[in-house]
């Protein structure tokens, strides 16, 4: 069986993808991250889609020191600022798509896994470490410091073209626990609703023709 090593956030994206890949049969290892992000509740939502899917194993990787190095440059590590409502360049955590494949493809050498994935969509597109292209340029680079010993393809719903709709639509019909992800900024006892992620949650739901029974703390 073709190992797959995925990163594992926790939210709707990361969750759908997880689903995808236990339906194309993949053995999964997931690997979920502590950044020093304050979205702390995604890491309880993710123990619970790795525990639906039946993951070969999955790891919470401490990081955390990372919120030192990254400082006021962004609002998701930084709780200096308020969470916009729609895209705005603070929401951009500095390369860390990069720093979270780069352990991830670490991993996946070390294991034997062929498939390095993460839960990118075509709709993540103002983000710079989400697109084909940047992960195609990533490949190449992870393969040529692997040296031709390894040889590992990175996937993401992006790379098929796969909007926000269309990927947590086929995860509900997989289904994932999708109204048990966590997809707000904030970790409160609910979803705020009205931060950008949440917002894009609901209208991502609501595209899909998916009735969303998430609790917001604003509807």
């Amino acid at each position: 069986m073709a190992r797959v090593v995925c990163i594992l956030s926790g939210g709707i994206d990361s969750s759908s993808t997880v689903a995808i890949l236990k339906q194309r049969g993949y053995e999964i290892y997931a690997l979920t991250y502590d950044y020093g992000q304050r979205a702390k509740r995604e890491i309880m939502a993710a123990r619970t889609v790795a525990k639906w899917a039946g993951v070969k194993e999955h790891r919470i990787i401490d990081i955390s020191f990372m919120k030192s190095l990254y400082g006021g440059s962004n609002v998701l590590t930084d709780t200096a600022d308020p969470l916009p409502s729609q895209f705005d360049p603070s929401l951009i955590v500095p390369f860390r798509n990069g720093v979270l494949l780069s352990i991830a493809a670490a991993y996946a050498s070390a294991i034997g896994a062929d498939v390095v994935a993460y839960g990118a969509h075509k709709t993540d597109l103002p983000y710079p470490d989400c697109t084909p292209e940047f992960l195609d340029l990533f490949e190449k680079a992870v393969n040529s410091g692997l040296g031709g010993y390894d040889t590992l393809t990175f996937w993401s719903p992006a790379k098929e073209g796969m909007a926000k709709p269309q990927l947590i639509k086929r995860g509900h019909e997989l289904g994932v626990p999708i109204f048990a992800t966590w997809s707000c900024y904030g970790s409160g006892a609910k979803q705020c609703g009205k931060c950008e992620s949440c917002i894009n949650r609901k209208k991502a739901l609501e595209t899909a023709g998916i009735k969303d029974m998430t609790e917001y703390d604003q509807p």
